[in-house]
């Protein structure tokens, strides 16, 4: 899980926030920002509400995974930004991914979009 480019700063989380373009379903919110790079980047915030360190370490683990498993999938030069939701507590990888992957396909961020 190295390899995977993640946004650090909150500077750079401000910044993806700033430009307003998110879609939500029940378990995540998903913002996305053309970043100008050959590269994209996420970044995944899961707040206190959501749970204790172990449930959010958790959701977190989901995320990352999902987006390590499409993301030859995706289109590059984008900043990502995840916030996960209450609900999403207690979900397992499959509800997880299916929220990743509608989120992104609202987004129009595949690469390919199959009907």
């Amino acid at each position: 899980m190295r390899n995977i480019n993640s946004l650090k700063k909150n500077e750079q989380f401000q910044a993806v926030y700033a430009g307003k373009c998110s879609y939500a379903n029940r378990y995540l919110v998903m913002y996305i920002l053309p970043n100008g790079q050959k590269e994209t980047r996420i970044g995944i915030s899961v707040s206190k509400r959501v749970g204790n360190s172990i449930v959010r370490h958790r959701i977190t683990r989901l995320i990352r995974e999902s987006y390590r498993l499409n993301k030859t999938r995706l289109k590059e030069g984008l900043d990502i930004v995840v916030v996960a939701r209450p609900l999403a507590k207690g979900q397992g990888f499959l509800e997880i991914e299916s929220a990743f992957l509608y989120l992104g396909r609202m987004h129009h961020i595949f690469l390919k979009e199959s009907k």
